[in-house]
C-alpha cells in the first residue's frame, strides 16, 4: 500500500468483515442441557458430532465430573452460591446435575429448595438468566395454549406438571412471576427423590399480578404490573388452565403449589373429581402429618377415632393435616359429626368459633359452635384455655408463631394425655412453635413429637430422642410416582392415606427415643415403598387406568436414573 493510499479497508472488505460477524457460531451438542455429557464423550463421539477440539483431550466417566462439580459446589461461599451454581450446572448439563442432587440429596435438599429457594426467588427478577418454566399471563389467556404447544410435546409426552401463581410462597408470601423457581424446584426434588423423568415434566407460573409493592415498584420486575386480579377473572383463569393442561397432556399430574389459603382449597374441592388434580400444601402436609400420627398411635395404642386434635394456624396447610386426619376418623368408624367434634382449630383470634364474622370457607368446616365453648373465656379463647378444656391427644402448630407453645402450654397438654403427640411444624428455626429441646423436658419425656425443620437429637433423662422431620418431600415424590404408574384418573383419600401410611412403616417406633418419621438421607428407596403403596390403593379404589403384571418391577422400571445413555447421543430421549 502507498503512502498516498487512504490507511483505510475496501468496500469489498467491509462486505465481508460483516458477513464474518454476522454469521453466527453453529450451535453444538454442548449447548444442549439435554444432550450434552461435556468431557465424558469419547474421541470418537466427539468426532461424529463435530466437536472435535472443543474438549479437553480427558475423557472422564460420569462419577469424575460429579466428584469435579461437587469440589466446585463446596467451594461456595453461602448456600444461595451453591443454589446458583447447581442451575448453571442444570443449564449446561441435566444428567450431572440430577448426579449431584441424587449423590447429595440429603445435603442439597435444603439448597434446591427450601430455604433457600426463598432467598432465590426474592432476588429471581433482578438475578434472571434463563428459566426453564412456561409462563401463563392472566392479561393474555388467548396465549394459554400457544404457549403449552410452543414445548412441541405430545399428549403422550407429559407425566406431571408444577404450577403456582406463587401467592403464598413458603413463609415469605406473594412474588408473583418471582415465584417461578417455587414450581422448578419442586420439579427437581420429584425427579432426584423418585426418578420422575425430567424431560417429561413442565413448570409452570400462572402470573396473575402481585400485591407486593416492592416487586410493583421495581424496575427489574419481570411479571405484570399490576395487583392480583381476583373474582370470576382469576377462577375463569384457573378453569382455563386445568382445561388445557389436560387436553394437551392428559396422563399428567397437575401439582399445584404455593396457592393462597383463600383459593387452594377451593381450586382443590372443586376440580378434584374432573382432573387428576394434587395440593401439595394441603393434601402432602396432611399426609406426612398423618405419617407421624400413624407411627405415635404405634407407640400409645390409640385409634384415630379415638383422637382429639387442636391445629393452631388455620391456613392451607393447618386445615389441610385436619382434613386428613377427619378422613382417617371416618375410615375407623367415626361419623360425620363425631369426626368434626373432635377438631379444634385455633388461629389469630382464638378459637376458630361459628359466630366470628367473614371466616373463610376452609375454616368454617371446623368452626365450633360458640354456645358449646362460650363459658370458656368472656372474649377471645387463646391456645391455652383450648388445650386445658379439650386436653387434645395430637397438637399441632402451623402458625410460624415463634415459642407460641410455651411452657405452659406443652404442661398442659402433657397433663391432659400421657403420652401427647406434639407437631409444631412451622419453619424455619426462627418460627417454630417449640423446641423439641425444650418440649421434652416440659413433657417430662412423654411427648411424641416430630418438627418442620431438621433437629440434632435430644438427650434427656438417659435417653436420646431422635426427632423426624415432618418433610413433604418424604411422601409427594412417591406419590407423583405412583399415581404415574397406575395411570390413576384421581388422587383419592386412600391413595394419601396409603402413602403416609408406607412412609411410617419405614420407621420402627418400639426403640425409647425413636423417631416417628425416616430420614430424608435414602429418599430413592422411599419413594420406591411409597409410589408402590400408591398404586396399589388407587387400583383398589378403581381409579387405576393400568395394570402392570408386576407392579414391583413397574415402579423400579418407572424411576429415571442419572447416567448416560447407551444410546445414540443423539437422542433426547
Amino acid at each position: 500500500m502507498s503512502h498516498s493510499e487512504p490507511c483505510t479497508a475496501t468496500s469489498a472488505q467491509h462486505s465481508r468483515n460483516a458477513e464474518r460477524t454476522s454469521m453466527p457460531v453453529k450451535p453444538t451438542v454442548l449447548q444442549d442441557r439435554y444432550r450434552n455429557r461435556g468431557t465424558a464423550y469419547t474421541l470418537e463421539e466427539r468426532a461424529r458430532l463435530g466437536i472435535t477440539g472443543r474438549l479437553p483431550a480427558a475423557v472422564e466417566s460420569l462419577d469424575e465430573q460429579a466428584d469435579r462439580a461437587y469440589t466446585q459446589l463446596q467451594q461456595q461461599p453461602s448456600d444461595l452460591h451453591k443454589y446458583i451454581y447447581l442451575n448453571e450446572v442444570h443449564d449446561r448439563n441435566q444428567v450431572l446435575y440430577f448426579k449431584l442432587l441424587a449423590d447429595h440429596l440429603h445435603e442439597l435438599l435444603p439448597v434446591v429448595y427450601d430455604p433457600t429457594v426463598g432467598e432465590a426467588i426474592e432476588k429471581w427478577s433482578v438475578d434472571y438468566r434463563d428459566s426453564r418454566a412456561v409462563y401463563l399471563s392472566i392479561d393474555r389467556p388467548e396465549d394459554v395454549r400457544a404457549s403449552f404447544e410452543s414445548l412441541g410435546l405430545g399428549a403422550d409426552d407429559v407425566d406431571l406438571v408444577v404450577v403456582s401463581d406463587a401467592q403464598e410462597i413458603l413463609g415469605i408470601g406473594d412474588w408473583g412471576v418471582n415465584g417461578t423457581d417455587i414450581s422448578i424446584g419442586k420439579l427437581a426434588v420429584y425427579t432426584a427423590a423418585a426418578g420422575i423423568h425430567p424431560n417429561r415434566v413442565i413448570a409452570v407460573n400462572l402470573d396473575v399480578g402481585t400485591d407486593n409493592e416492592q416487586l410493583l415498584n421495581s424496575p427489574s420486575y419481570l411479571g405484570n404490573r399490576h395487583a392480583r386480579v381476583t373474582g370470576k377473572r382469576y377462577d375463569d383463569f384457573i378453569a382455563l388452565y386445568l382445561k388445557t393442561a389436560s387436553e394437551l397432556f392428559p396422563n399428567a399430574l397437575l401439582h399445584f403449589e404455593d396457592f393462597g389459603p383463600s383459593n387452594a382449597r377451593r381450586i382443590l374441592v372443586e376440580n378434584a373429581d374432573k382432573y387428576r388434580i394434587f395440593n401439595d400444601d394441603m393434601q402432602g402436609t396432611g399426609a406426612i402429618v398423618m405419617a407421624s400420627v400413624f407411627s405415635a398411635l404405634k407407640v400409645t395404642g390409640g385409634r384415630w377415632c379415638e383422637q382429639r386434635l387442636v391445629v393452631f394456624g388455620a391456613g392451607t396447610a393447618g386445615t389441610g393435616m385436619a382434613d386428613q386426619i377427619y378422613a382417617a376418623m371416618l375410615r375407623d368408624g367415626a361419623s360425620p359429626e363425631q369426626a368434626k367434634s373432635n377438631i379444634w382449630l385455633v388461629d389469630i383470634d382464638g378459637l376458630v368459633t361459628d359466630d366470628m364474622q367473614d371466616l373463610p370457607d376452609y375454616q368454617q368446616v371446623y368452626a365450633r359452635p360458640k354456645s358449646e365453648v362460650g363459658e370458656w373465656s368472656d372474649g377471645e379463647i387463646d391456645l391455652l384455655t383450648t388445650v386445658k378444656h379439650v386436653k387434645p391427644t395430637i397438637l399441632i402448630g402451623t402458625s410460624t408463631a415463634h415459642n407460641a407453645f410455651t411452657e405452659e402450654v406443652v404442661r398442659a397438654l402433657a397433663a391432659g394425655v400421657e403420652r401427647p403427640i406434639l407437631l409444631p411444624l412451622s419453619n424455619p428455626t426462627s418460627r417454630i412453635e417449640v423446641m423439641p429441646s425444650d418440649a421434652l423436658p416440659w413433657s417430662e419425656g412423654r411427648a411424641l413429637i416430630a418438627v418442620g425443620i431438621p433437629v440434632e437429637p435430644v438427650e434427656y433423662n438417659g435417653v436420646s430422642y431422635e426427632i423426624g422431620q415432618a418433610n413433604n418431600a418424604l411422601l409427594y415424590p412417591g406419590l407423583g410416582l405412583g399415581t404415574i404408574v397406575s395411570g390413576a384418573r384421581h388422587v383419592t383419600d386412600n391413595m394419601l392415606l396409603a402413602a403416609a401410611e408406607a412412609v411410617a412403616s419405614q420407621v420402627d417406633v418400639s426403640r425409647p427415643g425413636a423417631s416417628l418419621l425416616p430420614p430424608v438421607s435414602n429418599l430413592r428407596a422411599s419413594s420406591a415403598t411409597v409410589a408402590l403403596a400408591v398404586a396399589r390403593a388407587a387400583a383398589k379404589d378403581g381409579v387405576a387406568t393400568r395394570s402392570p403384571a408386576n407392579l414391583t418391577q413397574a415402579v423400579q422400571d418407572a424411576m429415571w436414573e442419572p447416567v448416560y445413555p447407551t444410546s445414540d447421543p443423539e437422542d433426547r430421549r
